[in-house]
């Protein structure tokens, strides 16, 4: 009588795994940019602070560098130094655009078919700093061309944050040292 069950469930299980993959959400108050000219966006980003996760704990030097694919998809590279391991870690992915490729929403897969949500919210007129936020509150990144972000725009963005609902006190401070 139970086997009845379980195919239905496999299916709805189904569902909800590539609703879940298509990583197309962002947070609630938060709107991703238009006119995003992803060809300015290119090129290397360093981090300056983010919301700590799994993949990050424990790592400065973080960079993240996008160069364009064949095929139109974005590739993704995202390197840094875990000082405890005394070693690089790197991280190779896509990223696809949501909806059009002028509008800062996009997702990014490291891991094959799963996909999270990636979302250019600021960007500053020459594309030299961004605040990017994930599918939900607990992911958000402030980044940079250069290893430091003037305070004007540091603090603009923080405020940004905030108002979206972002626990900005939790922000992890990269730091960016020269390695030999």
């Amino acid at each position: 009588m139970k086997s009845r069950y379980i195919a239905p469930v496999l299916v709805g299980a189904g569902i909800a795994l590539a609703l879940y993959s298509c990583g197309s959400t962002i947070p609630k108050k938060a709107v991703a940019i238009t006119n995003f000219d992803k060809t300015k966006y290119l090129g290397k980003w360093y981090e300056i602070a983010r919301l700590d996760f799994k993949y990050e704990k424990g790592l400065n030097n973080v960079t993240a560098e996008y160069s364009l694919n064949d095929n139109g998809t974005i590739k993704v590279d995202n390197k840094g130094y875990d000082f405890k391991k005394n070693k690089w870690e790197q991280s190779i992915g896509k990223a696809k655009f949501v909806k059009a490729d002028n509008i800062g929403m996009l997702k990014v897969s490291f891991f094959g078919p799963f996909y999270a949500g990636y979302n250019v919210i600021a960007v500053e007129d020459n594309y030299k700093y961004a605040l990017v936020v994930g599918e939900s509150l607990k992911y958000m990144w402030i980044l940079s061309r250069e290893t430091t972000i003037p305070e004007n725009i540091k603090a603009d963005f923080l405020i940004k944050a905030r108002e979206i609902g972002f626990n900005i006190s939790d922000l992890v401070w990269v730091k960016q040292d020269k390695i030999n």
